[in-house]
């Protein structure tokens, strides 16, 4: 797998970030037990999400995320978190997950080389 360059920096991620609802279709995004979260990013390794419940690094969450008439529930951890925004009454945070299993979803099918030998 050849590193895409971002801001002059290899991109070593495992799979495709999608960022818009027409590439990846989530239309609901929650932290259980229930907390709404506003999806940035998602790929079949994890999720950039916003929300105002408080991510800790480290710590294990499970998101469930919607998607026309399919559900799915995600265990992962919290890679990185940070306060994006403070209102009077709540804080906002930018969490990084990483899922414990792929997201079925946005899995590549792995390439084969038609050109290997047959033994």
């Amino acid at each position: 797998m050849e590193a895409a360059l971002i801001n002059g920096i290899a991109d070593r991620r495992r799979s495709p970030r999608h960022y818009r609802i027409e590439e990846h279709g989530v239309m609901s995004t929650r932290v259980r037990p229930g907390h709404r979260a506003m999806l940035i990013n998602i790929s079949a390794g994890g999720a950039l999400i916003e929300t105002p419940h408080r991510l800790l690094p480290g710590s294990n969450v499970d998101l469930y995320v919607e998607r026309n008439n399919y559900r799915a529930s995600v265990r992962g951890r919290v890679l990185r978190s940070a306060v994006v925004r403070v209102h009077p009454a709540s804080i906002y945070y930018r969490g990084a997950i990483g899922f414990d299993r792929c997201l079925p979803w946005f899995v590549e099918p792995e390439r084969v080389d038609a050109t290997q030998a047959v033994v």
